[in-house]
């Protein structure tokens, strides 16, 4: 009796390692894509007909909050985990300790494509660049010289060398100063660029969030998650800006930083 209960244990072990092998292995991005854009509800950004129907076809996170009003400290909490205290949109210098400190300590590329930016002058730039929307300057208070114009993010795509893309639109084309039809036709253009590159199909990730909806309480926000190969998928989970930089850092083997340390990461969004 009991060689014929060890022979069905090991039939029903060999059953379940076969199921699991069997199963396909999430494949972990190597580069990440990250635009934010600015000041829309869920559904507002849903009104724009390119972004709509986007939202159809990639992986869709319905219950996503912006952690605060305004713009500013909802920047800070994608790149540092925390709003340290900032409750305005101004500028003051804080200390190093955000993504982009973390990837230049680790020798991972990283550029943040501003549009408008002018070299080197990152706070002070002519509109309709706007310097609360580039949270790369705060840390450390300088310019730091992987903030660059967004004339470079075309030639950067044929290669796969830089490993994390933030990727800043102008005041108009975040739809802050101009239109949601205006602002949609930009991620029209920019999504595609990204697509059909070289960098995108060596396997990428591509997250499209809003820093805040339009002054609601409950401060939800579109944000979408595009993968070469993976369809259409909702998560009805909980997440939140620290959630997003949680996932990037993971991603990308970094410490998790602040309240990114204790988020839930968006994996059931990756693949």
């Amino acid at each position: 009796m009991t060689r014929w209960i060890a022979l069905a244990l090991a039939a029903l072990t060999l059953a379940c390692a076969c199921t699991r092998t069997s199963l396909p292995p999430i494949v972990e991005p190597k580069r990440v894509f990250v635009i934010v854009m600015e000041n829309h509800s869920y559904e507002e950004a849903l009104q724009g007909a390119y972004t709509a129907e986007l939202e159809k076809q990639v992986g869709v996170a319905t219950n996503y909050h912006a952690i605060t009003h305004p713009s500013v400290p909802n920047y800070l909490a994608i790149t540092s985990g925390q709003t340290w205290g900032v409750n305005a949109d101004i500028y003051r210098a804080l200390p190093p300790e955000d993504i982009g400190h973390q990837l230049t300590s680790a020798n991972i590329r990283w550029r943040a494509y501003m549009e408008g930016l002018v070299p080197g002058r990152c706070i002070d730039s002519p509109q309709p660049y706007d310097g609360d929307h580039n949270p790369f300057a705060y840390y450390g208070g300088r310019c730091p010289s992987n903030v660059v114009p967004f004339s470079e993010l075309s030639q950067d795509l044929n290669t796969t060398a830089t490993r994390f893309s933030w990727i800043g639109p102008d005041s108009c084309h975040d739809q802050h100063d101009c239109s949601i039809a205006a602002g949609d036709d930009w991620l029209r253009q920019m999504v595609g660029m990204i697509t059909s590159s070289p960098a995108w199909q060596a396997d990428a990730v591509l997250f499209i969030t809003w820093d805040e909806d339009s002054g609601r309480t409950d401060n939800q926000v579109l944000t979408l998650v595009l993968r070469p190969d993976v369809k259409h998928r909702v998560s009805a989970v909980s997440y939140d800006h620290y959630s997003l930089l949680a996932t990037i850092e993971d991603i990308l083997g970094l410490p998790r930083l602040a309240n990114a340390a204790t988020a839930q990461p968006m994996r059931d969004l990756i693949g």
